[in-house]
């Protein structure tokens, strides 16, 4: 029996699987509310009393870096390490990964329900898989084929330095260095960075848009929901908001086509993360498949990769486990 989990500041996920071949239905399912246990310890053992089941192998996809089987989950006060999480709920084996990980080690198990396709293209059979996530930050990882199976390598790529491809995007870089010492993807293609070109659009570009909405997203913390609604309103949409999100979408579309050159992403591309499924109408419009195959002389490579945004929200769980049946020995 295996424990799965998809740890986050605000839920986490958890679900108990007999078998590889049986990860589309759990033996036990619930999902907790993170902040109100004082560990991922005390989280664990209320779900597992509650199954009445034993475990041997345990492996959990965890928001934020994994270290020498250490980690701590950014936005929670806990902090995890394998060899005490081991004694502490004895369970013989457990794995901490990083939830991009987790995530990129779900691929390979989905199907055509888990996926909306940007582009049909023409994958390589093995081809290497990469995977980019816009989500608060902006996590990057590929697969490669070993001959019997697809292996999960991380990466830090989001925070590679961003190159502009159009007069529009070197004002803009202009604009984050007066603000940064270093621009990266994860600054303008994440939860975090379309605040920073709704910034741009609004104090130096000066683009219109109702003075009730701007006071409205300049109040919140977290500005980026609001600009989604904003630029989906079917009714008013903002004009600022939607320019904002165009820009977001082609930005990650050029750095999407990044990925795939530096990796060789013949198999396709997946687009993970939580924003994703928010903006598919963006998305599926011309802006970010042109970006992505905007290379120049690669071009012609880049239409025949598939691009496909992933749908399923417990992919990570389900790569967890994936993940833990595949190496159950350290």
């Amino acid at each position: 029996m295996l424990l799965a989990g998809d740890i986050g500041g605000t839920k986490t996920n958890l679900a108990l699987f007999a078998s590889q071949d049986e990860l589309r239905t759990p033996v036990r399912e619930a999902t907790f509310p993170s902040a109100q246990y004082p560990s991922l310890e005390a989280l664990v053992s209320e779900f597992l009393y509650q199954a009445g089941e034993q475990v041997q192998l345990a492996c959990f996809g965890v928001a934020g870096p994994v270290i020498d089987g250490k980690a701590k989950i950014t936005n929670l006060p806990w902090v995890m390490e394998e060899e005490d999480m081991q004694k502490t709920l004895h369970i013989p084996s457990i794995r901490l990964l990083n939830d991009l990980v987790a995530t990129a080690s779900g691929v390979p198990l989905l199907g055509a329900n888990d996926l909306r396709t940007l582009n049909e293209g023409a994958p390589t059979k093995n081809g290497t898989l990469g995977v980019i996530a816009p989500g608060t930050g902006l996590g990057e990882a590929f697969l490669t084929w070993d001959g019997k199976r697809y292996q999960t390598h991380p990466s830090e790529g989001g925070h590679t330095d961003f190159g502009p491809t159009n007069a529009f995007e070197i004002e803009l870089l202009r604009y984050m260095l007066t603000k940064f010492d270093h621009v990266s993807y994860e600054q303008l293609s994440s939860g975090m960075g379309l605040p920073h070109i709704y910034a741009y659009l609004r104090d130096v570009v000066l683009l219109d848009e109702p003075q009730a909405l701007t006071d409205q997203i300049n109040a919140e913390e977290d500005m980026t929901p609001l600009i989604i609604r904003g630029a989906l309103d079917s009714k008013a949409p903002s004009a600022r908001c939607v320019t904002a999100l165009q820009t977001f979408t082609t930005i990650l579309g050029a750095e999407a086509g990044n990925l795939t050159l530096k990796v060789l992403a013949t198999g396709g591309i997946y687009l993970g993360g939580g924003i994703p499924p928010r903006i598919l109408p963006f998305l599926e419009a011309d802006g970010f498949m042109r970006a992505f195959k905007h290379k120049g002389r690669f071009a012609d490579m880049l239409k025949d990769v598939p691009v496909h945004v992933i749908t399923n929200p417990k992919l990570a769980l389900l790569g967890a486990a994936n993940y833990g049946f595949a190496h159950p020995e350290k």
